[in-house]
């Protein structure tokens, strides 16, 4: 694992948001201000524009370098959290080995982080309703001893289910709070477009070890 696989996972995840891109623009004009796809690509073209200093870093100080392109380029509450994951990822990295129970401690780092930038958890009908679940079965089937395919098959299957349950929750967060009961009934963009990105990201790594 160097720069250049996370290279390779920032292209899987810019090329799903794109293909979404009209859905997650709808998801969000319906609760929210409508720019969070078009926020999120701004910062994955900025990350692209970043591809050769990314890929000659080590997997740690890669994230660092995606981290400060995103903040400086993403704009809106998404900039932060994502800079919050990447960068809380890069320092789970320093303290952990590059391997399958390391990356479940890496990526937990990283949703800690977001977590306690944005201050919230699940229930929230926010991205931490897909990101929490995910780290959190991460762990249990690492603690299981699974498979690096078992993992790379249930966690994008555990995003999806989570990120559909936000539908049903009343908003405490961002913009969609506003809309009180009537946030209910719409799925969160951001559970929406991370679910994606997860999913974008399984499937490169699937294929990897095949």
């Amino acid at each position: 694992m160097n720069g250049k696989t996370v290279m390779a996972c920032i292209e899987a995840a810019h090329a799903t948001l794109k293909q979404n891109t009209d859905e997650i623009a709808l998801l969000d004009q319906q609760i929210g201000d409508g720019d969070h796809i078009f926020n999120l690509l701004r910062g994955m073209e900025a990350l692209l524009a970043a591809r050769g200093e990314i890929e000659a870093a080590a997997f740690g100080p890669s994230l660092d370098v995606a981290a400060a392109k995103v903040l400086s380029t993403v704009g809106g509450s998404s900039g932060p959290l994502f800079f919050s994951l990447l960068s809380g990822m890069s320092k789970g990295a320093a303290a952990h080995a590059l391997d399958v129970p390391g990356f479940s401690a890496i990526f937990a780092a990283g949703v800690d982080a977001v977590g306690q930038r944005g201050k919230t958890g699940v229930g929230s009908k926010t991205m931490m309703d897909v990101l929490i679940p995910v780290a959190n079965r991460y762990r249990e089937l690492v603690a299981a001893g699974a498979s690096a395919r078992a993992l790379l098959d249930e966690l994008p299957r555990v995003a999806h289910v989570h990120m559909l349950a936000t539908r049903d929750m009343l908003a405490t967060k961002g913009r969609a709070s506003f809309l009180g009961e009537r946030s209910r009934g719409h799925i969160d963009p951001g559970a929406r477009s991370s679910e994606l990105m997860i999913a974008a990201v399984c499937a490169y790594l699937a294929q990897r070890i095949e």
